[in-house]
């Protein structure tokens, strides 16, 4: 813990090595939050109240002290090192002096937005063995705010209301069943009173829903399940009858259906209309979800929603019958644009699938559908019915297939920007392949990831097949103004000023400014480790910052490969905050751990080495790293101490490690196959060594 303001130094190590009290008993000056405050600063930028600033979602601030003449004397002007192992996703929110953020597992804090002082700490302690059922990380994209309260989802599903004044909890909530696999991850939103929250788990068998709690008492005004549950039990809502026209007589309920709403909301006042992104389905393989074919309303869907009552006013489904993951739970955006002449009122988004979609936000009508990226599994969205014109064998049914995007999508829940000086959104844009195969009848459900897909025959992601870009999109023209290319992907969100700024961090490590209109570097700084999350700027005492959460994590760090491991980074959790003329700095990093012993060959049947490569590609890589290599966050398993590897059962199956985020698995694994994977995971290391040795050798 180190901050660098020496006189709070000792205040923020008792509190985040706690995380669980608060300091400080008051936060000074806190007002309430409510309609008036968010219409306010719709137009002053001196606060940042929700996610997306506003509930349009735009991530654009009128702010323009900081631009692009006066960048490059933006300074470091105080950071925090924090008690933090895992991906750091939060946006923080600013409001009268004090900045609210979350870290991983569910945990709160309150900064003096000045000088970095932790006013309150507030630890959920979320039993760490959840971290099993968190697909993509034990992470949180952050808090909302409304009235003197300060609101969180937790990753084991409970929905937590606390004291903006002293961190305390005020109610608390149990939104999902916790005896199955669900999560939240998301940052609430706040509308008219009312906390939305939805959920994640779709990749393990659950069934989707968001709801609506009242933000005063905790109690749930209403529940929106996005998928239809077993016929012979109650229709919750009259949407769900004539979605269920669109599944199969065939559908195996049991599997949970998905269509998690895990992410994405934004919402327009004056049409009164909440905007909602739901999710892939579960499994993901339609084939086997629902055998017969079908839509499967509502997977992959923007959903309208008359927020007094939880009703349906439009949907759009972004992909029918979706089969490849591809979620629409991407940022939905508000906007207003000149098209054909005439202002609309639009909805933008780019989901996974590699399109940018702008809709009429009224209506649901679709105005366009462009490529903003690699696609190759459509030609193109048919104008005539908004339905994606598919290549054949897409679908993968006879046969596996490479194609563009791949699960982690031409762009993922990294937060895109929007300026309506540039009219330009401004992408994190992925480039990554997709392997799909068809597990059809061979299918068995697993207390673990399931696709149905093939994924378990994922065992490498070379470096060489993956990069990433900052894309500047005309949504008007649907074609990029300009774009800065990447080695790496899995970049972090942007965020857009009337500075003629675009921010954005990389997987590489940097934090950096570009011009919003050329799209010119202006500025970088070195924040040792990956970025994923998206900053945002506030206005205190008349002097504009920029905060950020730095911290490597998130699905594509855990699931590592080859092509993360070039990115060169790993795990340092910070809080950053620049101001014109910061002059502080962070400390040097020291060299990461080395294992020191000669791995020696693994003598046995290639069958068995096959059972344990499946078996950890079924319920390891997704933490630990495709093939057994890690990105930098959770431990590399080929580089396991011998202690470790001496107590493996007792680790994996009977979850010795549980308080460290290592559920035991002696549920699903046999103590045979917990002896297969740690030789599949031996073998690795010695194929790991040997190539070194070899690589060595030739360049001596």
């Amino acid at each position: 813990m180190r901050t660098t303001k020496n006189t709070v130094l000792a205040s923020a190590l008792a509190t985040l090595l706690g995380m669980s009290g608060a300091v400080s008993p008051v936060v000074a000056g806190a007002g309430a939050v409510g309609e008036s405050a968010l219409r306010e600063t719709s137009d002053d930028g001196d606060e940042w109240l929700s996610y997306g600033r506003t509930l349009a979602e735009q991530r654009f601030s009128p702010l323009e002290q900081i631009n692009e003449t006066t960048v490059s004397n933006l300074g470091l002007a105080w950071s925090i090192d924090l008690d933090n192992s895992r991906g750091l996703e939060a946006t923080p929110l600013y409001h009268d002096g004090v900045l609210y953020t979350s870290l991983s597992w569910s945990r709160v804090m309150a900064v003096d937005a000045e000088s970095g002082r932790i006013l309150w700490s507030f630890d959920p302690e979320v039993d760490r063995s959840k971290g099993r059922h968190a697909c993509c990380d034990a992470v949180n994209r952050g808090v909302a705010l409304w009235g003197n309260k300060v609101y969180v989802g937790t990753l084991d599903g409970r929905l937590i209301a606390l004291d903006a004044e002293n961190g305390k909890a005020v109610w608390s909530q149990q939104t999902t069943d916790n005896s199955k696999p669900y999560t939240i991850t998301a940052a609430p939103r706040i509308v008219k009173g009312m906390v939305m929250i939805g959920n994640g788990g779709a990749d393990l068998g659950v069934r989707g829903y968001f709801s609506a709690y009242d933000a005063e008492t905790g109690e749930m005004r209403w529940r929106f399940y996005t998928v239809p549950a077993d016929p012979s039990q109650p229709v919750e809502h009259p949407e769900l009858a004539e979605a269920a026209k669109t599944w199969s007589e065939k559908t195996d309920w049991s599997l949970g259906g998905g269509g998690t709403a895990w992410d994405a909301m934004a919402y327009d006042p004056q049409l009164d209309l909440m905007y909602v992104g739901t999710g892939n389905g579960s499994p993901w393989n339609r084939e086997i979800r629902s055998p017969g074919g079908g839509d499967n309303l509502f997977l992959s869907s923007i959903l309208a929603i008359r927020p007094d009552t939880g009703r349906l006013a439009w949907h759009y489904q972004v992909n029918p019958g979706d089969t490849w993951d591809f979620t629409a739970t991407q940022q939905i955006t508000l906007a207003e644009l000149e098209i054909d002449g005439k202002p609309r009122k639009v909805l933008m988004q780019a989901p996974k699938n590699g399109f940018f979609y702008v809709l009429d936000r009224q209506t649901g009508e679709l105005i366009s559908a462009e490529k903003f990226g690699k696609v190759t599994w459509a030609e193109r969205i048919d104008m005539q019915t908004g339905r994606p014109v598919e290549v054949p064998g897409a679908r993968y049914e006879m046969e596996a297939v490479t194609m563009w995007p791949s699960p982690f999508g031409a762009h993922n829940w990294h937060p895109m920007s929007y300026s309506p000086l540039t009219g330009l959104v401004y992408i994190p844009y992925q480039e990554v392949p997709g392997i799909y195969s068809n597990e059809g009848k061979s299918f068995v459900a697993k207390h673990g990831f399931n696709t149905g897909s093939g994924s378990s025959e994922i065992t490498e992601l070379p470096r060489d097949f993956t990069s990433g870009a900052l894309v500047a999109w005309d949504p008007v023209r649907q074609k990029a103004a300009w774009r800065v290319e990447y080695p790496h992907h899995w970049n972090g969100g942007t965020l857009a000023t009337a500075g003629n700024l675009v921010f954005q961090g990389t997987a590489a490590g940097h934090f950096k400014a570009f011009s919003a209109d050329a799209g010119k570097e202006l500025w970088s700084f070195d924040a040792q480790t990956g970025v994923i999350a998206g900053p945002m700027t506030y206005r205190h005492d008349g002097e504009q910052y920029v905060a950020l959460m730095a911290g490597w994590g998130g699905s594509a760090a855990l699931f590592g490969g080859d092509a993360v491991v070039a990115t060169g980074v790993r795990n340092v959790s910070r809080m950053l905050v620049f101001k014109l003329d910061g002059t502080a700095s962070l400390p040097t990093l020291g060299a990461p751990p080395q294992s020191d012993r000669t791995p020696q060959p693994v003598v046995v049947a290639d069958k068995e080495l096959k059972a344990g490569s499946d078996l950890y590609a079924a319920y390891c890589a997704v933490c630990h790293g495709t093939g057994v290599v890690g990105g930098g966050v959770l431990p590399d398993l080929r580089y396991s101490s011998d202690a470790v590897r001496q107590a493996w059962n007792a680790i994996v199956l009977d979850g010795a490690y549980r308080s460290k985020g290592m559920a035991a698995f002696g549920d699903s694994l046999s103590e045979e196959q917990a002896q297969q994977i740690l030789d599949y995971v031996r073998q690795r290391e010695y194929q790991t060594w040997t190539e070194a040795m070899k690589t060595k050798a030739d360049q001596d």
